[in-house]
């Protein structure tokens, strides 16, 4: 019984047929497509807005030299939201609770953003391991305990991502499974853990959005520190 729990975390089969591929193709259908009217559809109108509105909030941290990254962390934006969204749909898989894939997301990010810093102003990537005023005694433990910070951020940021996803994910199996199963025996506490189910289902699609949401954020955090 507790082997089904996890059954979510692998990529579902029907009839020996893969269901992965053909639930990738939903999202497809939301994305903008080129056109050659002046005046797009509705649909077109909302997705520009909405890319917009997202590339607005990510470089409001950032200078002028960091809006060159602007497509690239949009890009990441879309990718990581429609992932964490795809995941709640029946018969779906869900990478980002896979803490591989989040890994393979965040070292090279990170690791990118802190060569930049090396590469363009390497006096001031390198005085945010010491802050100033730092009583001399001090300054070998404030050395070691800045360079550890910084070393963990890409396992912080993937570690982050796949915790807050795979417990959501346990949570609304483990409601799913409670209101199945006492459905025939105690009706009443059945709908009470439907209604459960469905709160958390709405609080699990914010949670998609947030998470997607601050692992870019974070990433552009780290970004202006170095440019």
């Amino acid at each position: 019984m507790n082997l089904s729990f996890f059954d979510q975390f692998s990529s579902p089969y029907l009839l020996g047929i893969p269901l992965l591929p053909l639930s990738l193709i939903l999202p497809t259908l939301l994305f903008p497509t080129p056109s050659n009217r002046w005046i797009p559809n509705r649909l077109s109108t909302l997705q520009l807005w909405l890319f917009h509105l997202i590339t607005k909030q990510l470089m409001t941290p950032l200078n002028k030299n960091g809006h060159k990254w602007a497509l690239m962390l949009t890009s990441l934006m879309v990718l990581l939201l429609t992932i964490n969204l795809l995941g709640l749909l029946p018969y779906t898989f869900t990478p980002t609770t896979q803490l591989s894939m989040n890994m393979a997301l965040a070292f090279p990010l990170w690791l990118a953003t802190l060569l930049t810093g090396l590469r363009n102003q390497p006096s001031i990537s390198l005085g945010h391991l010491l802050p100033e005023g730092t009583p001399t005694p001090l300054v070998p433990a404030l050395i070691l305990i800045e360079t550890t910070s910084l070393l963990i951020r890409p396992l912080a940021l993937g570690v982050r991502l796949t915790a807050n996803l795979t417990a959501g994910h346990l949570l609304i199996q483990l409601i799913s499974t409670a209101t199945t199963v006492l459905l025939p025996m105690m009706p009443a506490v059945s709908a009470l853990t439907a209604l459960i189910l469905f709160l958390l289902t709405i609080l699990e699609v914010a949670v998609a959005m947030i998470q997607a949401y601050v692992f870019v954020l974070l990433l552009s955090l780290y970004l202006q520190e170095n440019i």
